[in-house]
């Protein structure tokens, strides 16, 4: 296979699709991958869909077409783009009833993607409506063509360009009235499949809606509209595809409207569609009745459009009303995954409400949101028959972890104390089933944060009958009052009377082996959390806690977080005190982790299991990360003895698990959190640390390494004798991070070790920035990173550009700290400027996403502090020439204005904001 056939693709696909070797299979598709990239699968594509040998080759041809025009357009001379239309247009009039979809749409997609990238083809719309409509078989076809055609407008691999896209939006529009009026005929047509060209024709009026092409006077009254409402009127009637499609239409016709409108001359057409929506009322309840849930759905989905589309404040009040009445009807429903799909409207109305601090508006909205907790409540009903907890990995358990963030965001429009009195009156009432009692109590935890601590009412009276709970009641109620009783932590703190009964509730419930344990530890949690001073009086108990915490059944993640809440504990115990406590709890980690690494004969290292040494290095880092007492400068910090016991231990993990990179990332954790507890009363540290980190490096290239070195740099490279030392270490750290990055793809498949290296350089100019700008090593850095320019991986961009700002910012003539540093980074911005600023503009045009913009904007507003106007002005100048004017399809990317306007707003702007505007418009064009 090296040479190209139609005879010898056609062997290809059939040893891929047909064949029964799994090794042939694989070496026939890298074959027509390879063969896809070439230049001749143009015309072999072609020809395999003129011959239509079978259903595999036809799909490969047109997919290889349609990947071809989006991907390598730019291989064809302008010459033959009218052949290449024509013989596309001519495949799609052989289309018939029995081509595969995927045939059709993949053809499809090809002469739409076509008509986006030839400029020269001027009028597509009405050159396809005159060459395929009069053709009854190719009407289908036709229909998926200016189905796509507008989807495919904003399609990221085209790159069309800004100035492209508003030719093409200015064709649509024009087209517009011929397109309505050609879909209005086919729903009316009898010489075709009813079902399939009404499914093509809502398809394709729904595109059509969503890139506003239609005047808001012809979308509500035509016969595509009337069809949508006639059919979701008749659910009982409409097939579940057809009714899907008529769903998709209404709610791109509201989502239109709502974002249209405004005007007095829309009013009516606004109230019309409203009306025809509140009449679909009728048609839900039928669906609900027939239990059609799917087409109940979509019922729900249009509902909750329409309140969606229109902010509130555009609808009259009457009209908001009833829309939010229509969507609480679906919440009610029965099924929690029809009330799911209404809640980004609950969070959006709670928002905008929130935005506006207004008490009448609010107080409007109320009872929606009461009947909507309500709903939420019954929803979040387990089974009556159900035994124990809810398993966390189910879907009723991921619904119900919406509905507490949903009850969380909603709250404050009742009032947190109105929603918690609502579920008491439920918990009082007679005979209330354990499933209901629970649901209430699940309520209650969500809103619990929020109520005053000064509250006397309710509270106290649930807290006293939780705390009187036996073991006969019902696990799931247990579980949900401890996880109450831990987000009421404020209230204990304010009602500290009840704090130990309350300890001595969860300490019972954390020894239990029915699955309260982890909710009694991240109660218990909060309450040290929260009650850090008076909970110094259980340190030893709390001790204890810690020395037991593998009897307990919790995982390692809610271990930790109960070490995290001991550890604030510690904090506030009389200095004397805290360093042998704190001893003492690091020691419950440090001696299994010892053990682990003195065993002649290890046994598997099985991941977040005991014999896992993050298992006992995250305990650790936990406790040091949170044992932060107030220390003066001139005192010795309790961890400081602590962590130099220790750093032979940890040494020893990180020679001996230095291949293991989860192993190296966590325990560097632990040093950061370390050192930056004790800071430069780590000094002894420094030494041995760098020694082993730049030699672990240099082996095993993680760039976690790079970070500690960072960490070090931040806490003693303002100690004038550390500095030549750290220096070296940069110097060691650059030959394999070099070596690294000049790797085939190594900024890509390293992103890491980018944001690692220059967050460490950074940090150098942060710390000691004459020193660097003196070395040998600041020219290197900076072009590794004007290459690094280009990677579009966010945070290690970021560390790139927060480098440029970071150099350029000591070139200031503000700059009047370091004084001496202005000349060595101008003259770096006059040597480099120009490079700098071309592969900004680069990146920023054809690899860069628009949210990194405002990085690379700054970067370039710090450069003309650096330098003058009258050099800056070439630097741009340079770098907008080597852009290219035209792209593949011969259409203009970026006109001189446009590139002079953008030149002078990036010289004249003041401001980063500014410059972040001009770019993004100006990125615009070319994507």
């Amino acid at each position: 296979m090296d040479t190209y056939s139609v005879d010898i693709v056609y062997q290809a696909i059939n040893a891929l699709f047909q064949g029964n070797n799994p090794k042939e299979q694989e070496k026939a598709n890298k074959w027509l991958q390879e063969f896809q990239k070439s230049i001749y699968s143009w015309t072999i594509a072609d020809e395999l869909l003129h011959q239509k040998r079978d259903l595999h080759a036809n799909y490969f041809a047109a997919q290889t077409m349609r990947n071809k025009i989006q991907n390598s357009f730019s291989e064809l001379p302008p010459h033959t783009h009218e052949s290449l239309r024509d013989s596309l247009i001519t495949h799609i009039g052989q289309i018939d009833e029995q081509t595969d979809n995927v045939i059709v749409t993949q053809l499809s997609l090809a002469v739409a993607d076509l008509a986006l990238l030839m400029a020269t083809w001027q009028e597509p719309i009405s050159d396809l409506l005159k060459a395929l409509s009069p053709h009854p078989a190719a009407v289908w076809p036709l229909l998926e063509v200016l189905k796509v055609l507008p989807e495919e407008i904003d399609s990221r691999f085209l790159r069309l360009g800004a100035n492209r896209r508003e030719q093409v939006h200015k064709q649509l529009d024009a087209s517009a009235e011929c397109v309505l009026e050609f879909l209005c005929m086919c729903v009316q047509r009898e010489d075709l499949d009813q079902q399939r060209i009404w499914n093509a024709t809502l398809r394709t009026y729904s595109a059509w809606l969503v890139i506003h092409a239609f005047p808001l006077t012809h979308i509500c009254d035509n016969a595509l509209s009337q069809l949508a409402f006639r059919l979701l009127s008749q659910p009982a009637e409409t097939s579940g595809k057809l009714h899907d499609n008529a769903t998709e239409c209404v709610c791109a016709l509201l989502s239109c409207m709502g974002s249209r409108s405004g005007s007095v001359e829309v009013e009516p057409q606004v109230a019309r569609i409203f009306e025809a929506v509140c009449q679909l009322e009728a048609a839900y309840h039928l669906s609900v009745a027939h239990e059609d849930t799917d087409k109940t759905i979509n019922y729900c989905g249009i509902f909750t459009t329409l309140c969606d589309a229109f902010s509130f404040d555009m609808l009259e009040q009457q009209q908001a009303m009833k829309g939010l009445d229509l969507v609480l009807l679906c919440v009610g429903h029965f099924d929690y995954e029809v009330a799911e799909i209404t809640f980004h409207l609950w969070y959006k109305l709670s928002e905008d409400l929130f935005q506006r601090y207004d008490d009448k508006l609010t107080a409007r909205f109320r009872p929606h949101i009461e009947r909507l907790i309500s709903a939420l409540y019954r929803h979040a009903q387990m089974e009556s028959d159900h035994d124990g907890l809810i398993e966390e990995n189910n879907n009723f358990y991921d619904f119900r972890r919406k509905v507490s963030d949903l009850l969380k965001d909603v709250a404050f429009i009742v009032g947190s104390n109105a929603c918690f009195k609502q579920m008491y009156i439920i918990l009082q009432a007679p005979n209330t089933t354990w499933e209901s009692t629970e649901a209430a109590l699940f309520v209650m935890q969500n809103v619990a944060k929020n109520i005053l601590p000064e509250e006397n009412e309710v509270i106290p009276k649930v807290v006293e009958a939780i705390l009187g709970m036996t073991d006969q009641t019902h696990i799931a109620v247990r579980y949900t009052s401890i996880m109450l009783i831990g987000e009421l932590c404020d209230w204990i703190e304010n009602h500290s009377d009840l704090l130990e009964a309350v300890l001595n509730f969860l300490l019972y419930a954390l020894q239990q082996k029915n699955g309260l344990a982890p909710a009694a530890a991240i109660a218990l949690t909060s309450i040290c959390s929260a009650c850090r001073q008076k909970m110094v009086c259980h340190i030893s108990g709390l001790v204890e806690i810690a020395r037991s915490l593998d009897s307990f059944q919790i995982n390692n993640d809610v271990a930790i977080g109960l070490l995290k809440g001991i550890s604030l504990i510690l904090t506030k115990l009389p200095r004397e005190q805290v360093q042998p406590a704190l001893r003492e709890i690091v020691s419950f980690q440090l001696q299994p982790l010892a053990q682990l690494l003195s065993e002649s004969n290890p046994c598997q290292l099985e991941k977040g299991e005991r014999s896992d040494p993050v298992y006992w290095i995250d305990r650790a880092c936990a406790i040091i990360r949170h044992t932060n007492p107030d220390v003066p400068d001139n005192v010795e910090h309790p961890t400081v003895a602590i962590l130099n016991d220790a750093w032979p231990l940890i040494s020893q993990v990180l020679e001996k698990y230095q291949s293991d990179l989860r192993i190296m990332e966590r325990t560097c954790r632990l040093i950061r959190y370390a050192v930056r507890m004790v800071r430069k009363q780590a000094v002894l540290l420094v030494e041995p640390l760098i020694k082993q980190i730049v030699v672990l490096y240099a082996m095993q290239h993680h760039s976690c390494f790079l970070y500690v070195g960072s960490i070090l740099v931040d806490e003693f490279a303002k100690t004038t004798e550390c500095i030549a030392g750290l220096l070296e270490m940069l110097q060691a750290f650059i030959e394999p991070t070099f070596g690294l990055l000049q790797l085939e793809n190594g900024l890509r498949n390293n992103p890491d070790t980018v944001d690692d290296f220059f967050r460490l350089a950074s940090r150098y100019l942060d710390c000691c920035p004459l020193q660097l700008l003196q070395s040998s090593l600041i020219t290197p850095i900076f072009q590794c990173a004007l290459i690094a320019c280009s990677l579009d991986h966010r945070e290690a961009n970021s560390s790139v550009m927060k480098f440029f700002i970071n150099l350029l910012t000591w070139g200031r003539t503000s700059n009047h700290r370091h004084v001496e540093c202005r000349p060595l980074v101008v003259e770096l911005a006059t040597q480099h400027g120009g490079a700098l600023v071309m592969n900004l503009i680069q990146a920023s045009v054809f690899q860069l996403h628009s949210y990194m913009l405002a990085d690379v904007a700054e970067v370039l507003t710090e450069l003309k502090h650096v330098v003058t106007n009258v050099q800056m002005e070439p630097f741009l100048a340079h770098a907008l020439e080597s852009l290219p004017k035209k792209n593949s399809g011969g259409y203009v990317t970026a006109t001189q204005q446009q590139l002079q306007e953008f030149s002078n707003t990036v010289l004249r702007a003041d401001t980063t904001k500014a410059v972040t505007q001009a770019l993004k418009t100006f990125t615009r064009l070319f994507r």
